[in-house]
């Protein structure tokens, strides 16, 4: 956020802070959603990028679209196992996992 727009909203008594505060997230739960969410994000565009629908992820997983529709908007009842699996079954390999997490870890800080 700019600082401009952060000082008004402020000014106007707005208090500002992260997910993580405003859920009074543990650090250790803040690491497993951002987890969680660097692999949703990883899954869909590994899966976009090799031109593979939905469905046809679903099938490779005997799984469903609207699943695999939920494990990309990162669901909570979609477990972190099932997105590694996946995303092993787009072709990704260990490295590219920790890479994705990485990544996200570095644009949150």
């Amino acid at each position: 956020m700019k600082s401009g727009k952060r000082a008004r909203l402020e000014a106007h008594g707005w208090r500002l802070g992260s997910a993580a505060e405003f859920l009074d997230l543990t650090p250790e739960e803040a690491a497993f959603v951002e987890t969680k969410l660097a692999l949703s994000q990883c899954l869909r565009d590994r899966r976009v990028a090799e031109g593979v629908s939905q469905t046809s992820l679903a099938r490779r997983l005997n799984s469903s679209q609207s699943r695999v529709a939920k494990m990309e908007a990162a669901d909570p009842t979609v477990s972190i196992d099932l997105l590694l699996r996946a995303l092993f079954a787009l072709g990704a390999k260990p490295k590219d996992v920790a890479v994705a997490i990485q990544k996200r870890r570095v644009a949150a800080a």
